[in-house]
């Protein structure tokens, strides 16, 4: 899952750019999928992730918990929706609709310009390989951190460091961003500049900015 094509060395000489993956390169909201299952009744689909598949319950997987464990520990307070629980992951897929286009572009760009690229993302173990297969642009990365296969996810500062660690980034010779602020900020507070994602026109303007692309 992390294979850099640069070394260590090589990588931490240089400007490096560290993206989020879901909400800056890649559309990722249940609601993809629960509109479908919940036949168009977005006041029941809305209570549902709200109250059974809530985001905490889902950023557990994001930690290492697997989704077997996830749905088993909703059951005993709503079994009777034990098959719309497991759609979480048996159907994660359909919930990331593709890739936000003007943020490939960025990326890209970025490539063409021999910038080493790595990504770091709060994202379940178990999910993430199938999207990487789905999307060409993930072979991109140098390296690739997942928050699910190394048990601890952003804003944690233990996930920065092995990100650095793994790859031989310097902080403050890297850009890193992300559509949560929090991480953006944790980032920060670590000595990487961060970029608080809001849309791929503001993302190209910040990195044209710092004279990355």
């Amino acid at each position: 899952m992390n294979d850099p094509r640069s070394s260590p060395a090589s990588a931490s000489k240089r400007r490096v750019v560290v993206f989020d993956l879901g909400g800056v390169l890649l559309d990722w909201n249940p609601r993809h999928l629960y509109r479908k299952l919940f036949a168009g009744d977005d006041a029941a689909m809305e209570n549902f992730l709200a109250n059974v598949c809530t985001t905490a319950w889902n950023e557990r997987q994001d930690e290492g918990r697997t989704f077997a464990e996830a749905v088993e520990a909703l059951l005993p307070a709503h079994a009777a929706q034990r098959e719309l629980i497991e759609a979480f992951g048996q159907r994660f897929g359909e919930m990331v609709a593709g890739p936000i286009h003007g943020s490939v572009e960025v990326l890209s760009d970025l490539k063409r310009r021999a910038v080493p690229l790595y990504a770091l993302s709060n994202w379940s173990a178990e999910t993430f390989p199938p999207q990487r297969e789905r999307f060409e642009f993930l072979a991109w990365f140098d390296g690739i951190v997942i928050s699910g296969a190394e048990r601890v996810k952003k804003p944690d500062a233990r996930i920065f460091q092995r990100l650095f660690a793994r790859y031989g980034i310097e902080p403050q010779s890297a850009v890193f961003i992300d559509d949560v602020e929090r991480n953006a900020a944790a980032a920060s507070a670590l000595g990487m500049h961060g970029v608080h994602f809001r849309s791929p026109q503001q993302l190209r303007r910040e990195l044209a900015q710092l004279g990355l692309i």
